[in-house]
């Protein structure tokens, strides 16, 4: 039988408190105070939105500056992401960069 990994109770800068298994410093509660109402950003999990706005991808256009081979290299943005993402981009008559092969 598989254990599951042992959660430990944090706390955050805003003194939040809450139970984590893995290494992540992200507190949840912190994450979903600051997640958009609106946008293409909204539409993500939080570690997507996150590293794309780590990377400075926060506008449809900068988003258009990418394939979708360049956006699933980026460690937490998946599969699952890219619909959404494609859908904000025709919406506003934008595509993903072609990858040229």
């Amino acid at each position: 039988m598989k254990q599951s990994p042992k959660r430990t109770l944090r706390s955050c800068e805003k003194d939040h408190q809450y139970y984590k298994s893995s290494d992540c410093p992200v507190c949840p509660v912190c994450e979903s105070e600051r997640k958009p109402l609106q946008g293409f950003l909204s539409l993500l999990s939080a570690p997507a939105r996150r590293v794309l706005e780590n990377k400075e991808i926060t506008t449809l256009e900068k988003l258009a500056e990418y394939s979708e081979k360049e956006l699933l290299a980026l460690h937490g943005l998946g599969k699952s992401s890219i619909p959404k993402l494609l859908s904000a981009l025709e919406k506003e008559n934008l595509a993903f960069k072609k990858e040229y092969e």
